[in-house]
């Protein structure tokens, strides 16, 4: 009746660094001297031996147990390819016990006939944190990186590419652990040029410790991009295909080569991908309706390549250097029709045809230096260099047609073309460092970001057949933005009770400079405030198999540099988009509380205030013109539920139920501003099934209830299921799979909302239904697996 139960509920559909009383530390190494990376450790109590705690070792083979109490204990340490080694019985009863070197023997194993089956679960949930590993689900396969996002439990995408996670937007991207110099299109345009093959992991980061950067109001989410870590030199091949309305192509290629004291690895992929959206925009205003029908052809080509190495310096430090870039250019056209009518007779009174081409050219690069050091004492050191530069070329060239009610003569015609260069820079340096104090383990740190932007508009419009640049329409936006910021941690407690508390401090001085023919007093916008971010929690573990947490922390979400640019440029003939340079910081306080039973389990429930909510809105000039402006509008807040539940309803089948129901509600701040207050409720679901002679199925779907958008904008309800068949061959080097998404077309949204005078209703579609083929081909030493699964016991100790 359970198994039931559980299928058919699918089918309807801190941060803790433990310091404790007492610590057990060394090191793993093999008979030449080095470090043994991910030794697996377990420590028994001597009297029972009972397993009491597990850990993995470092990179450089060190290792920590911390958390004891007074008793007696031995170790155990193992690595495939070396036999078992058994520490002496030692007592813990005055202070920690540091084993020194342990030195791990060659055994007599035929690597080549151990099965390593150890695999990561789809979705792991901690207590900050929710990891969803993108490598281990086969309906990705094809996907790009904001496609994947839709999948991540939790995640919620809405009809202008917001990401919403709890109920919140203000999102902060990160790459590998490192901030995005992306924001907003350029953002969403780069995670498209992503593969699934590029990705290992999407890591949404509820709860930021002082640690992490402020920046974010709705949490963070890490992008861990693949990086192999076997030993020898090995690497992998991807192909693959899909097909919607237009055909895709995607391939990759990873190679790695490890040894004792380098790690050298370098990542490609390159995808062609046209695509389509449609839009559909009917506004009334001031006894008029314009009803826009238009539909975008995207195509695209994008290369990404990674590459870097590790040089070992001693078993106790690593120096690092990665580059990172990106290439993608292609052309997007649009084809629009708009009825303008007058809605007290409902007569017809013209039609606007437009039919635009934008030309785009985006190059990304990405530098990092970086310098670890651990060693078994409990220091931690780390520094980080970096250097980062975006630039955009795009050309949009807008035509207009007038035509009468009948559409058989042509009114007028307006022609215009916009050139938009972008130019983004980004530096920065940061140091952190970590020791025992106290009984428990403090951490401090600083880091300072600089960037610079470039941002230029030129404007052209069509006089006599020719294209004439117009400087009163034109101008160009300097954007430079310094954040220097300090923070220290705190951790300790003791097996039934930990916490966890910090400060960061952070200092931004920003200076917006428009130059223009149309010089206004908001030409120059500058700005110099300092805020303190607070952030704390504790967990108690009431019983092994369950444990509490609660969870605090104050976040930013700052204005994106483009939204600050006064100037007005067109979107349309009758549209045109206006920055604001007046716009406020959003600021967030995030309380959020967590049990988890069974180590498998979760459920939290958390509340979210934020003052000054960023929304964008249609405002209007007259019963024709109307504009977009993002602006503070309303202080929000959000209540959320969330439970996630993995769970076996046979050996061979697997599921992974999430799902989450937000309540949001808003105060306005702007007397046009007509606030809405709804719940909405969302599902995500997968089941694995493991089936004979290695293939493997996979049945998925999530659902988002009807939802608000920026606050006034009522959305309707979206879904997709997705299919996935698999099968590996040549020893399991190659696997080849076919996939397909949205089967039933249930992604396609609606919505309706007003802002003053403005009444507006849309729809709108993109390329979710697609059928895929990959096929993934795995060379090299594949004998030695460093793969860390995070189950049973490892489960326990991520999240006490």
């Amino acid at each position: 009746m359970r198994k039931f139960v559980h299928t058919l509920l699918f089918l309807l559909c801190i941060s803790v660094v433990s310091a404790q009383s007492f610590k057990v530390s060394g090191s793993v190494l093999d008979e030449a001297g080095a470090g043994v990376p991910f030794a697996s450790l377990a420590l028994y109590s001597s009297a029972d031996s009972v397993l009491v705690k597990t850990a993995i070792s470092s990179e450089n083979g060190g290792f920590s147990i911390n958390g004891l109490d007074k008793g007696s204990y031995y170790l155990a340490a193992t690595f495939v390819g070396y036999t078992t080694f058994n520490t002496e019985v030692f007592e813990l009863t005055a202070g920690d016990r540091d084993l020194g070197k342990i030195t791990l023997k060659s055994g007599n194993v035929q690597l080549d006939a151990v099965d390593i089956v150890a695999q990561k679960a789809v979705v792991e949930v901690m207590a900050d944190k929710t990891v969803f590993n993108v490598e281990n689900v086969g309906s990705t396969a094809g996907l790009s990186g904001f496609d994947i996002l839709r999948k991540s439990p939790g995640v919620i995408i809405d009809n202008n590419d917001n990401v919403i996670v709890e109920g919140k937007s203000g999102v902060q991207f990160w790459i590998d652990g490192k901030p995005s110099i992306l924001a907003g299109d350029d953002l969403t345009n780069y995670l498209r040029s992503l593969q699934a093959s590029d990705i290992e992991s999407i890591e949404v980061i509820t709860q930021p410790s002082s640690k992490y950067d402020a920046e974010g109001t709705a949490g963070i989410i890490n992008i861990v991009l693949k990086r192999n870590k076997n030993y020898g030199t090995n690497g992998s091949l991807s192909a693959g295909g899909a097909y919607g309305r237009y055909w895709k192509h995607n391939n990759s290629l990873s190679l790695n080569n490890r040894t004792r004291k380098t790690n050298l690895y370098m990542n490609y992929s390159g995808q062609l991908n046209k695509t389509f959206n449609t839009l559909n925009f009917r506004r009334e205003v001031l006894g008029m309706a314009f009803d826009q029908r238009s539909i975008e052809v995207p195509d695209n080509d994008s290369y990404n390549l990674k590459a870097g190495m590790d040089y070992f310096l001693s078993p106790k430090s690593t120096l690092g250097l990665i580059v990172n870039g990106n290439v993608s250019d292609g052309v997007s056209t649009n084809t629009s029709r708009m009825e303008i009518s007058n809605t007290g007779t409902g007569a017809l009174e013209a039609v606007l045809r437009a039919s635009s081409t934008d030309d785009f050219d985006n190059q990304n690069i990405y530098l990092n230096a970086n310098y670890r050091f651990q060693d078994t004492l409990g220091h931690k050191f780390s520094m980080d260099v970096d250097w980062g530069n975006y630039t955009s070329d795009r050309v949009n060239l807008q035509p207009n047609d007038y035509f009468n009610s009948t559409e058989d003569s042509l009114l007028f015609r307006t022609n215009y073309q916009m050139i938009t260069p972008l130019d983004i820079e980004i530096k920065s340096i940061k140091g952190d460092y970590e020791q025992d104090f106290l009984g428990g383990a403090l951490a401090i740190g600083v880091k300072v970001v600089e960037i610079q932007t470039d941002n230029s508009f030129d404007f052209f419009s069509e006089q006599d057949g020719l294209l004439q640049y117009e400087p009163e329409n034109s101008n160009s936006f300097d954007y430079s933005e310094m954040v220097t910021a300090g923070y220290f941690n705190y951790a300790a407690g003791n097996q039934k009770f930990s916490y966890q508390f910090g400060l960061r401090a952070e200092q931004t001085n920003s200076l917006g400079v428009l130059t223009s023919v149309q010089m206004t007093e908001d030409d120059r916008v500058e700005r110099d405030y300092l805020n303190l971010f607070p952030s704390g929690g504790f967990t108690y573990n009431y019983h092994p198999k369950n444990t509490f947490a609660v969870n605090y922390s104050r976040r930013i979400n700052r204005p994106e540099y483009q939204n600050l640019n006064p100037f007005e440029y067109r979107l349309n003939e009758l549209g045109f988009r206006k920055g604001n340079p007046f716009l406020q910081p959003s600021y967030t306080h995030n309380v959020k509380v967590t049990n988890t039973h069974n180590y498998t389990l979760s459920t939290s429930l958390s509340y979210s205030y934020v003052q000054d909510f960023t929304a964008q809105v249609v405002d209007t000039l007259d019963a024709q013109v109307s504009f977009l402006q993002t602006r503070n509008v309303a202080d929000e807040q959000v209540f959320s539920a969330n439970v996630s539940y993995p769970f076996q309803v046979e050996k061979w089948w697997s599921v992974f139920l999430n799902a989450s129901y937000n309540y949001t509600r808003y105060i306005a701040l702007d007397d046009k501003f007509q606030p809405l207050q709804r719940g909405t409720f969302n599902i995500f679901g997968q089941n694995t099934f493991n089936l004979p002679k290695n293939y493997r199925f996979e049945l998925s779907g999530w659902y988002n209830s009807p939802s608000i958008w920026g606050g006034t904008f009522k959305t309707g309800a979206v879904g997709s299921l997705d299919l996935a068949l698999s099968k590996k061959f040549f020893d399991d080097r190659l696997t080849a799979s076919v996939s397909g998404s949205d089967i039933f077309l249930f992604s396609p949204w609606t919505g309706e909302g007003n802002f003053g005078a403005v009444d507006l209703n849309a729809d709108g579609r993109w390329e979710s239904r697609q059928v895929r083929f990959n096929f993934l081909y795995t060379f090299g030493n594949q004998n030695v697996k460093v793969k860390k699964r995070k189950s049973g016991t490892e489960d326990e100790i991520n999240r006490i």
